[in-house]
């Protein structure tokens, strides 16, 4: 019991020098969920290599997807570090990297266009999707379009130590424009609740998937992060340039980007087909 108090105080030490190192609030917050399950798990047992190992296992059989449990493991390694444990840290799961996505994970242009057309109802949920798929933002940086950033035309967003800046199409300025002007609104932010507050991420989230079930798109496709996966391939299957498009979704690597285009199997399919290297 006096281990598991020490580890718990020693997370919120960890937590604190995180956001000295200003890593962002919300890589802060996966973090802290990632260690508090690990902490859950480890009630009762003592903090040992075996038992670090023994999590893994439990992840494993849990059925999660390997890319989600190395990214639990990236966040208790670094917790083990900071707490002076670095011989206990894990490593993590081999994935050999799929060339192309399934077709039940990617958001077609035609399910997109499903998806604004079934919003016409509600203004904001409809422009809510287009500035996800018109822009490529993430999510949580839709509280950067503010009424003085969409008079200008550009949103300056900072992330992890980086400004960027992220233009917005003209048709879409004008639709947040006429939108904010019949909901009376001058300043402040444009998507945000009858009380002023701005969207989270879990309302947002529900809402595209209720909006799913409306236009008969998959669920499994409804989360924010897929109309930014639309944009990327959309730009890179127009302009072919990827170190733009790293700019523009705000990476710092160009493997980060590359893992946003990947196209169906379907389509590699068709491409090898059209190589034509098969005799009749």
């Amino acid at each position: 019991m006096e281990e598991e108090t020490d580890l718990r105080k020693q997370l919120e030490s960890y937590l604190k020098s995180l956001q000295e190192e200003e890593k962002s609030p919300i890589t802060i917050v996966k973090y802290q969920r990632d260690i508090l399950r690990f902490l859950n798990f480890l009630e009762g047992k003592e903090l040992t290599k075996a038992n670090c190992l023994l999590y893994k296992a439990y992840l494993q059989a849990e059925g999660l997807h390997p890319n989600s449990i190395n990214s639990m493991l990236v966040s208790l390694n670094g917790f083990l570090s900071f707490f002076g444990h670095p011989e206990f840290k894990l490593r993590l799961l081999k994935v050999q990297e799929s060339v192309y996505c399934t077709a039940d994970e990617e958001l077609t242009r035609d399910e997109y266009v499903s998806l604004i057309a079934a919003a016409e109802p509600d203004k904001r949920l409809q422009l809510l999707i287009q500035t996800l798929g018109g822009t490529g933002i993430r999510v949580s940086e839709l509280s950067y379009f503010t009424m003085e950033a969409v008079k200008k035309g550009e949103i300056r967003i900072t992330c992890k130590n980086k400004i960027r800046l992220i233009l917005i199409p003209q048709r879409l300025q004008e639709k947040l424009m006429e939108y904010a002007e019949k909901e009376g609104r001058e300043t402040g932010s444009i998507f945000c609740t009858a009380e002023g507050k701005a969207l989270n991420r879990v309302t947002i989230w529900r809402l595209i998937r209720r909006l799913c079930r409306k236009a008969g798109v998959p669920e499994e496709k409804g989360y924010p992060h897929n109309f930014r996966k639309l944009f990327a391939r959309t730009f890179y299957r127009q302009e072919g340039d990827l170190p733009m498009l790293a700019d523009l979704l705000g990476h710092s690597s160009l493997n980060t980007t590359r893992i946003y285009i990947k196209s169906t199997g379907q389509e590699h399919r068709e491409k090898i087909d059209q190589m034509n290297l098969v005799g009749e």
